[in-house]
């Protein structure tokens, strides 16, 4: 089985990507602080059966992530750490950038990169049970 995955951070319409520079995250940071963005993350689910078959599945999933207003000092300190350095949005929920997130509508874990319910429908679809821990094939 292979998984694949990406996250785009959406504000306005245009996507905004993994910053190129801290100056670039500083930016970003900036035109977050005090909105609301979208955030939509692909998946894709490739299982290939012991008799050759190839099965493949993909979707969505979408939420929506109100940020706080934030200082420069904050945005400065953040963008310090390098924590959002290689992420979508230039922040990470699951670090300290989540101190940042005021509302989380809809997955918390397709804000952090991998939309673990739309993973298990998925997996489920092309025949695999994640929850089936006794599997040994």
């Amino acid at each position: 089985m292979v998984i694949g995955s990406d996250t785009s951070v959406v504000l306005d319409g245009q996507i905004l990507g993994k910053p190129t520079d801290r100056a670039d995250a500083v930016a970003t940071l900036r035109r977050l602080s005090g909105r609301r963005h979208e955030v939509v993350t692909g998946v894709a689910v490739v299982v290939a059966g012991a008799d050759g078959s190839v099965t493949t599945t993909s979707g969505h999933e979408q939420s929506s992530v109100d940020v706080d207003e934030l200082t420069d000092h904050t945005i400065e300190w953040y963008v310090s750490t390098g924590e959002g350095d290689d992420k979508a949005g230039s922040y990470g929920l699951q670090g300290a950038g989540g101190l940042f997130a005021d509302r989380v509508t809809g997955s918390v874990s397709n804000v952090i990169g991998l939309p673990m319910g739309r993973l298990h429908k998925l997996c489920r679809i092309a025949g695999v049970d994640l929850l089936d821990f006794g599997s040994t094939s």
